[in-house]
């Protein structure tokens, strides 16, 4: 064996006045030595007494081990008598979950971590902490026992088992194994459901909208209901997520928005739908779909739900130079307007650059600034002596209304200047999102 190894075993030994399980004294070596000389921290720990020629403190002796109390000889314990599995089992079953992959968390006594660092850091011993051989022995145990698999990266559920009251010195060796002292929580992890939506409707906001005198406690002016508005994009699809979830709460994350007003039509705009604390996490997206598109017929429609990940939710809201948007305007002058006139917007807006301040109308909640936003493609359609449809293709982030109306010339080039009238936009539709 490698002398270093043995010259820092022996310094442990010291440190620890003999008092040392096989255990602790292993896994301080664990990243050393190989699985192929002895497999498992208990047998890396008798290999190094045995080499030391020390002689063996034995795991089930009633010898306290300096390093961790004999918490890992408790815990060891309660595996076998089957306590930690059946806490464990009881808050599964407590709340009735549904899951496959899991992480286990451990709370231990602060003076043992305190004291199993300052081995590491005395040492210089660059190895893992005492929680995570107990995290992982745990872990073992429900892999074996309930089939399923651990996930460090992104796992159902994160069960924190809190082992301090087993160590409590006030209680006698028969109180420390009673199971009430073993405390088990369950962090339930999210899921993500990612689809585009259609809005089909003026009037309906993408999200829960709070009201604005009650800040969404419920008054007369909201009829009790807390909402601006009766119903919104995100709640018309994740009451039923929710139902078929048993999930605590949903959080809408879109594409960005459109205005109350604005309907989104062609292909829909992406959207992630979070659920937070499901407890049933299998579900038949196609069937959902197919139950919250009749559910909410003729107001909205959700298309293409799939699973996603967590970080799809940041993604979906970045704005690139490469994102577009397609939208349609009814636009109604002051003045009668011509074909002749109309052309002109063509071409005075067509691959400009549009100088953009912050619209008054957004300003209590956008930073005040001037933004540069392309204009891609525009067409337009006379209608009436006075009415017009515009189609435009923009650089996502440009306000139609504003770019139409000039909002008091904060907005350059603008459609009302072009036309040397005053220049409102009527009606205004999303008919893609890129």
């Amino acid at each position: 064996m490698n002398e270093n190894i043995l010259l820092k075993a022996k310094k442990l030994i010291e440190l620890n006045n003999g008092n040392i399980c096989n255990r602790c004294l292993g896994r301080k070596f664990s990243d050393i030595i190989e699985s192929s000389e002895a497999d498992g921290n208990e047998e890396k720990g008798k290999l190094i007494q045995n080499n030391l020629n020390f002689e063996s403190v034995n795991f089930d002796k009633e010898v306290k081990c300096e390093t961790c109390s004999n918490i890992l000889f408790e815990i060891d314990k309660n595996i076998k008598n089957g306590n930690i599995l059946e806490r464990i089992k009881g808050k599964i079953d407590y709340l009735n979950l549904e899951f496959d992959t899991f992480l286990i968390g451990s709370k231990i006594p602060e003076k043992i971590l305190n004291r199993d660092e300052w081995l590491n850091e005395a040492l210089d011993l660059d190895v893992e902490n005492i929680k995570k051989e107990i995290n992982r022995e745990i872990g073992k145990l429900i892999e074996k026992e309930l089939n399923k698999e651990v996930d460090f990266d992104n796992p159902d559920i994160v069960i924190m088992v809190d082992l301090r009251k087993i160590m409590d010195e006030n209680y006698s060796q028969e109180q420390s194994n009673q199971l009430e002292n073993i405390k088990v929580r369950i962090q339930i992890n999210p899921i993500f459901i990612e689809g585009r939506y259609k809005k089909l409707i003026r009037g309906i906001p993408q999200t829960k909208w709070p009201c604005r005198k009650c800040k969404g406690k419920g008054c007369d002016d909201c009829n009790g209901t807390g909402k601006m508005y009766k119903e919104s994009v995100e709640e018309l699809i994740s009451e039923i997520v929710l139902k078929e979830t048993r999930g605590y709460e949903a959080k809408f994350h879109g594409a960005g928005r459109e205005d109350i007003d604005v309907r989104m039509l062609g292909t829909g705009r992406p959207f992630v739908l979070e659920i937070k604390e499901p407890k049933i996490r299998k579900l038949d997206l196609k069937q959902i779909q197919k139950e919250v598109n009749e559910h909410s017929k003729g107001k909205t429609e959700y298309i293409g739900l799939k699973f996603t990940e967590r970080k799809r939710k940041a993604e979906i809201k970045v704005s690139s130079p490469d994102t577009f948007k397609v939208y349609r305007a009814l636009v109604e002058c002051e003045d009668n307007i011509t074909e002749k006139e109309l052309a002109k917007i063509k071409a005075q807006l067509e691959n400009k650059i549009i100088d953009q301040q912050t619209p008054q109308r957004v300003a209590h909640r956008r930073a005040d600034k001037v933004r540069k936003r392309e204009v891609r493609e525009l067409s337009t359609k006379l209608l009436s002596s006075n009415t017009f449809e515009m189609i435009v293709k923009t650089q996502g982030g440009l306000y139609i209304k504003e770019l139409i109306s000039s909002d008091d010339y904060r907005t350059k080039p603008n459609v009302s200047e072009i036309l040397e009238t005053n220049a409102i936009c009527k009606e205004l539709d999303v008919i893609e999102v890129g």
